[in-house]
This record gives structure tokens, sequence and C-alpha cells, in this order.
């Protein structure tokens, strides 16, 4: 196994992380494909190269549009930076939680949103919502959205009918930040990042939102982004 397949990470509890966060991710869809990107920082003057930081980002369909969900975690001795597509439930089978060790699986064929993620610079902010501010409304969405699928007659239940309704619903402003979908934030809850008085911070780059949280990071489009890069956000 070459150092571009295996991957370090810095504590064990980092992994622990990364694995609920995947598990969440299969809860959506047991055949997740996420985008790994493992990158090392310019050392500063003096010091020696060597550690990184892995971004893995991952898709929550959440009614036609979705988000992306992005979990970082720090690195110990990358080689060689990595940019890979993989099966979401075989990273989790390869996530060693006892020594943060990560065995890379071969790479996927991803899905066409793999292929345009978030800038990696250019990123302005936007405000700071407060979570108690949010999530009243983030929950009301959630009740609205159970009492009015519920309505739909079950003949008439179809994912695209569910879909409509969900776009309806999480494209709302929010309105401590209009600038910001509900779905940023329906997001970030589904997939843990919105715990109770933690920190928000919100930025744009070009046609992107990102609501940032100590636990990971969520990522929107509002707007076509000609020119947004490929490469690691800087989430943290």
């Amino acid at each position: 196994m070459t150092t571009s397949d295996r991957l370090v990470l810095t504590d064990a509890g980092e992994a622990a992380d990364l694995s609920a966060f995947l598990v969440r991710l299969l809860r959506f869809d047991k055949a997740a494909s996420v985008r790994l990107q493992a990158v090392a920082p310019a050392p500063a003057v003096g010091e020696a190269g060597g550690d990184g930081v892995l971004a893995v980002f991952g898709r929550l369909p959440l009614g036609g549009s979705g988000a992306l969900a992005i979990r970082t975690a720090r690195l110990t001795g990358l080689g060689e930076p990595v940019d890979r597509t993989v099966s979401a439930g075989q990273l989790l089978d390869a996530v060693d939680a006892q020594t943060g060790a990560v065995a890379l699986p071969a790479p996927v064929t991803g899905p066409a949103w793999a292929g345009l993620l978030p800038p990696r610079t250019g990123w302005r902010p936007v405000g700071e919502p407060a979570v108690a501010r949010v999530y009243p409304e983030l929950m009301a969405g959630v009740r609205e959205f159970r009492e009015r699928s519920e309505a739909v007659p079950a003949h008439h239940r179809s994912r695209a009918v569910l879909d409509e309704l969900a776009d309806e619903i999480w494209s709302r402003p929010v309105a401590a930040l209009p600038e910001l979908p509900l779905r940023a934030v329906h997001a970030a809850y589904v997939i843990g990042f919105l715990k109770p008085d933690a920190p928000l911070t919100v930025h744009r780059a070009g046609g992107w939102l990102r609501l940032s949280a100590p636990a990971g990071s969520v990522a929107v489009r509002t707007a076509a982004a000609p020119g947004a890069g490929l490469g690691l956000s800087p989430l943290r």
C-alpha cells in the first residue's frame, strides 16, 4: 500500500467523528459516494512540512437542490496530496477508530456533484447567526414538511412530489440572515453540525454560501458560480 492509499489522522477522536459523519450520510443514501481531498499546508519559515488536512465532501439530498456537507480532520505525515471519489460505505469500513488510520478505498466513478466543489479562496463574511435564533425556524420547517407530506395521498406521494415540497420549504430565507437559505441550516442539523450554543459563521464566494460550525461546514449553491475551483475549502 502506498502512502497515497493510507492516511493517518492526528488523533483517534477525529477518526470517530469522521465515522459518525459517514454513518449519517449513509442514512440518506446507502450507495453514497464522497470526495476526498488531502493537502499539506505550506510550512512556516524554518519549519518542516509533512502534516496536512483531510476534507471529506458528501451530498445531502434535501430536495432537488441538495447541499454539500464537509468534514475536516488533521493528518499526520501526509506524503503527497490525495484527491479521489470513493464509496462512503467502503471508507467507513476503512476507518480504524483505535489507531486513526484510514486505508483509502479504490476510486469510483463520481456523481455529477463531485465535479464541482466550493472554491478554495475568495470567501467573504456574511454574518454570524445565533443557533438560538435559527433553531425554532428550522423546527417549524421540519414540522411543516412532515405534516404536508403526510397529507399527500399515498398514491401521489412520489419522490418528485416530496422533493418539490422540500425545495419549497428549504429554499426560504432564514429570518436572522435572509441571504442564507433554510436548506443550509437543515443540512447542518441532520448531519450533526448544529449544536446548542455552537458559534456559526456564514461566508460567500461567488454563487456559493458556506455555513460553518466547529464540527464541520455545509455549502450550498445559490446561483451559477463560473470559475469555481475544485480545491479544498478553508473550513475551520
